[in-house]
């Protein structure tokens, strides 16, 4: 175990040529990041979880029902004990052969039993309401830390020139407010991180996973090496847009359309300009080019900016899907579904209920329906 750790800990990887670990070390005089003050971060992230759905109960579905937002689910599916059968142990999506040997055996047409499964996928998903609180509780912590970042930020040196990044480096000391800022970052995106596998399940699933995953590295990797000036720059310029894009959702689920759209307008705004525009210029310019002259290059200095590419990766896709949804947005008139939604929907009438089952099938009905949720968010999952 201890070779593993020396292994990991390696001076050469982590810091710059000639610098050490103990070079590092708090002293009467000066702080710097210590690895194992990230530990912290990990109890926090479950403090933070349990202060959301504290929040949730008691301030944003108050909020909610003040809006008239019920938590009513779908229309749900007719009890089917063969369809539940294939629901449940065989495939939530039936393709064509499957439906046409149910349709036989239940004496059902086609489309009805496709209403069927779309209906029944539909049961599992959460509510308005549900979707409400999980994005009130992101826009108030957005909102607040981003707060936080802008009051830090405008009195530091490295906010109007990024050069002040490398300067001295990594001989920087560490402050009470940075610390702060970076262990509550850290602690929120570890709690979303785990709640992922428990929130609204949504078709970007994997690229929000590779999302929080990146970002948790580089607000690890830029504290361990005392990246922490750049970091700070990058997590203030992400969650401005964040606090837009969940004010949107929640105004989608008020049933306030103009404001969503406005809302909505704003967020594409500020984000395409924000990370399409602000980040590589100013962010990766500073990273890559001017650390590269006053610092140089070393193993976890490429490591560090291989993430901040990735980052820019999924900045230029999400932006992509942004475009695609105003553009959709101006021939409809309003912000509507983008590609990740949840929600199925069909022209067929879903109201209508399927035909009464004929004798041979007896017994076949039974009480197996879900109490499912309809999914419908907005913006991010329904513009």
């Amino acid at each position: 175990m201890a070779g593993i750790l020396a292994w990991f800990w390696n001076e050469r990887f982590w810091l710059p040529h000639n610098v050490t670990w103990a070079d590092l070390k708090n002293t009467d005089e000066s702080t710097f990041p210590q690895a194992e003050d990230l530990y912290l971060a990990c109890p926090l992230a479950f403090c933070v979880f349990m202060i959301r759905l504290v929040f949730e109960r008691f301030i944003a579905r108050p909020c909610a029902l003040a809006l008239k937002i019920q938590a009513n689910g779908p229309q749900k599916a007719q009890p089917n004990a063969i369809l539940e059968k294939v629901f449940t142990a065989i495939t939530k999506h039936p393709d064509e052969k499957r439906l046409e040997g149910l349709s036989k055996q239940l004496d059902w047409d086609v489309r009805t039993i496709q209403r069927w499964f779309r209906q029944r996928r539909n049961q599992e998903k959460p509510s308005t309401l549900t979707r409400f609180c999980e994005s009130m509780w992101r826009f108030t912590f957005y909102l607040y830390i981003f707060t936080y970042g802008v009051r830090y930020l405008k009195k530091t040196p490295w906010l109007w020139n990024t050069r002040e990044c490398w300067y001295n480096y990594p001989y920087q000391a560490l402050t009470v407010d940075l610390h702060y800022y970076y262990i509550l970052e850290l602690s929120f995106y570890l709690s979303l991180l785990f709640s992922q596998f428990t929130d609204i399940r949504r078709k970007d699933f994997l690229l929000m996973f590779m999302h929080h995953v990146a970002t948790i590295s580089l607000i690890t990797f830029s504290y361990v090496n005392n990246m922490a000036r750049v970091g700070t720059l990058v997590m203030c310029l992400h969650d401005a847009a964040d606090v837009l894009l969940e004010a949107a959702k929640m105004a989608n689920y008020a049933k306030c359309q103009r404001l969503c759209n406005v809302l909505f307008i704003m967020f594409g705004l500020v984000f395409i300009s924000s990370r399409l525009g602000i980040y590589p210029v100013w962010i990766l310019n500073s990273t890559l080019f001017e650390s590269w002259e006053i610092v140089g290059p070393y193993p976890s200095w490429w490591v560090f900016n291989t993430l901040l590419v990735l980052l820019q990766a999924l900045h230029t896709f999400w932006s992509y899907l942004i475009v695609k949804i105003a553009c959709r947005a101006i021939s409809r008139g309003k912000v509507s579904k983008d590609d990740r939604s949840d929600i199925e929907s069909s022209s067929d009438e879903d109201e209508v209920p399927p035909p009464a089952q004929k004798n041979h099938t007896n017994g076949t009905n039974g009480a197996h329906g879900t109490n499912g949720y309809l999914s419908t968010s907005p913006c991010h999952d329904e513009h």
